[in-house]
């Protein structure tokens, strides 16, 4: 059995793109950085392999147990230190004297959650060169590929996976390169008919691919039919901050600020879901806007104290929308926009040089789009306010 599903890396990527910290390694794994309120049977698992591996550091098969389930909890939990634990977990087996091929994709997954895309690729292509059967590690270049706007590439990675993993995750990935690439409706019809004819799904491989329809819808500006997605995804039960930001865009972008406020009400931990949560706050003036504000404030600040630049986007669209600085949210969309090429990474550079009344700024976009063929209607909208010299 593969140590860990393709569904939870192609999630693990995605999520990666919303998260400001970065992964702490920690010297002793008995050091106690915080106590964090894991769920009951999810801190007993992770006491009980962690005392199994302390017993038996040489074990591989449990190391890479270990490394798993701290990824995991860094992902449920919105705490990407245990991205740390699981690196240093797989450190014996990435040196260049015994480089394993599973993990080297778990650190993979740990080196592009720090949007360090060129080694991440490395990694995966050196495993792949060891194990080329190795269907997660197929499966997280496309992801990758996918961020980087590098549709071909992407789609290349999701045929070869084909032949080593499941007809919905190879759907899903095949067309979700080619729904970016100018086959958005004929891609969104294909995944609508692989979703009907599988109802059984784990809730994780349902989440993933309802949420996928559902950004698909987006951008064909199927709203209604985006709404019905969405909610089947939540309906499964599988927490996804990725999930959760992705549907909180859409209800902000349909005024309706209350069904976030309800969505994201404890949501604070994790900084995308906070951004999203502030963002309705401020649309309704609520009591905790300011709050919430110097909080988001003070997490990149600490961030920058770090050296910390990876996740820029979001920083832009804080800096856009609720600071007011234009110029400002422009630069950081711009330094954005060079690590990844996202719809969502477009879009902030083009609301953003809309604001900053720089439409030369909007050109990188432009040429993106007619090379890709990527359909949005979003970016659409925003480009036609350019064309009419509506700012």
């Amino acid at each position: 059995m593969p140590f860990i599903k393709p569904i939870l890396v192609f999630c693990l990527i995605l999520h990666s793109a919303l998260v400001w910290s970065k992964a702490y390694i920690p010297k002793d794994d008995a050091e106690i950085l915080e106590r964090l309120p894991i769920v009951t049977g999810e801190r007993s698992r992770l006491r009980a392999l962690r005392s199994q591996f302390a017993d038996n550091p040489q074990d591989y098969p449990l190391a890479l147990t270990l490394a798993r389930d701290y990824i995991a909890t860094g992902r449920i939990n919105s705490d990407p230190r245990y991205y740390g634990y699981a690196e240093a977990v797989l450190s014996p087996w990435l040196s260049q004297q015994n480089s394993q091929p599973e993990a080297l994709v778990l650190r993979a997954t740990i080196l592009q959650n720090r949007h360090e895309f060129k080694s991440a690729l490395a990694d995966l292509k050196l495993a792949l060169s060891l194990n080329p059967r190795l269907s997660q590690a197929w499966l997280t270049l496309a992801a990758i590929y996918e961020v980087q706007g590098n549709y071909h590439a992407a789609l290349l990675s999701c045929t070869a996976l084909a032949r080593f993993s499941g007809a919905l995750p190879t759907t899903i990935c095949v067309h979700s390169a080619l729904s970016l690439s100018g086959q958005a409706k004929s891609s969104y019809d294909t995944l609508v008919s692989a979703i009907t004819d599988k109802q059984d799904g784990e809730p994780e491989e349902m989440s993933w691919a309802y949420n996928v329809l559902a950004e698909l819808a987006e951008r064909l500006n199927l709203t209604k039919e985006a709404e019905i997605w969405y909610q089947k995804a939540i309906k499964q039960g599988y927490r996804s901050v990725y999930l959760l930001s992705s549907y909180a865009d859409f209800l902000l972008d349909n005024n309706r600020p209350g069904e976030v406020l309800a969505l994201l009400n404890v949501e604070t931990k994790a900084d995308a879901l906070l951004l999203r949560l502030t963002l309705a706050e401020q649309s309704l003036h609520h009591q905790d806007f300011e709050n919430h504000t110097d909080l988001i404030k003070d997490r990149i600040a600490a961030a920058k104290a770090r050296g910390d630049r990876v996740h820029q986007g979001d920083e832009a669209r804080f800096t856009l929308l609720v600071l007011n600085d234009a110029q400002t949210a422009l630069k950081l969309a711009n330094d954005n926009w060079e690590v990844q090429k996202e719809p969502r990474d477009a879009r902030i550079l083009l609301e953003a040089a809309i604001a900053a009344k720089n439409t030369k700024a909007i050109n990188p976009i432009i040429k993106f789009m007619e090379q890709t063929h990527l359909e949005d209607a979003r970016l659409e909208a925003l480009l036609n306010q350019v064309r009419e010299g509506i700012s």
